[in-house]
């Protein structure tokens, strides 16, 4: 009868044919979005603002809150303040990146990010400890400008072999947690930055919160990157933004409000770098702790050269 017809279920099709589009045949992984189908993104603010505030605080504030507070409170042989910071931002930090991966309009390899995110965590839980270590010495008189082995209270260590166990550390802390850290961590915003595209000029502007959010966070990724000394990863990713920024040009797509935001943010970064450079291109001293082609001095270098001595000076007057 009609009735029955109408209850009767699409025939199944032949093995190898394809299978017709719609909502009674998904596809193997479930639903996918339509790449083909831009989405209006508006400017993620409060993704923004929370990942640039907790930025500042969980990582750039956590070696100010170390020396800040009071020793007595955070004994050397137990964890300092800013250990506990950076607890917090290997937690926070992988939440906003996956939250802000979810907000975006295109459909993004699922399995490099969460590969990432958890390359991103072992990263970041390495340096925490070879962090932690190496930021207590300076309440002994270590001083981040020289050498593991160039440090006095380093070089009358007995016996000698400990001296490797430092530097084994020093590894821990500025090669392997970093590299396993930085490195996911700009592969995501790149993956991101693959989604923010849009056909639409009207939606290739920044709204104010946007301008205003862009100093603190560009100031971070030069801390970031100067801190961190990757400036080879952090010039290869903005190079490859450009590159396809460039190709979506030709297919008539710009960049929206979140991919401007974070384009420009690394200009400026870029331009930070290079004042940065330029100011201490004559410093013969962190020109001996750097040495290269690449010349990109620590911050934390520069503190413990030049702002400790001018505490010392302020000190004996």
């Amino acid at each position: 009868t009609q009735g029955a017809a109408r209850r009767r279920p699409f025939p199944a099709a032949a093995p190898g044919s394809p299978q017709p589009a719609g909502p009674l045949y998904p596809g193997r992984h479930g639903a996918v979005k339509n790449e083909d189908t831009f989405k209006t993104s508006p400017f993620h603010f409060d993704l923004w603002f929370y990942f640039t505030l907790q930025n500042w605080v969980l990582d750039f504030g956590r070696p100010i809150a170390m020396i800040i507070l009071p020793l007595e409170w955070f004994p050397l042989n137990k964890p300092s303040a800013g250990d506990y910071f950076h607890m917090a931002y290997n937690v926070i930090t992988p939440f906003l990146l996956l939250k802000l991966i979810e907000r975006s309009p295109k459909t993004l390899p699922r399995s490099m990010v969460y590969v990432s995110i958890i390359m991103f965590v072992m990263g970041a839980s390495i340096h925490l400890v070879g962090d932690s270590v190496n930021h207590r010495l300076i309440f002994s008189g270590y001083q981040h400008h020289l050498s593991v082995r160039e440090n006095p209270i380093i070089k009358n260590l007995k016996p000698e072999t400990l001296i490797d166990s430092f530097e084994l550390l020093y590894y821990y802390d500025e090669y392997l947690g970093h590299s396993m850290w930085y490195i996911p961590f700009f592969l995501i915003l790149f993956i991101y930055f693959t989604g923010c595209f849009t056909p639409v000029e009207e939606e290739s502007r920044m709204p104010v919160p946007a301008l205003l959010l862009m100093g603190p966070s560009s100031l971070y990724y030069w801390y970031l990157v100067t801190e961190g000394q990757i400036f080879i990863l952090y010039i290869f990713t903005f190079f490859a933004m450009m590159a396809l920024v460039m190709h979506q040009k030709r297919k008539g797509l710009v960049l929206d409000s979140n991919g401007l935001f974070l384009f420009y943010s690394f200009i400026i970064t870029l331009v930070l770098i290079a004042v940065w450079v330029v100011w201490l291109w004559n410093d013969k001293i962190l020109r001996k702790k750097y040495p290269g082609v690449i010349y990109i001095p620590e911050p934390w270098a520069f503190y413990t050269l030049h702002m400790n001595n001018l505490h010392a000076a302020k000190g004996s007057l």
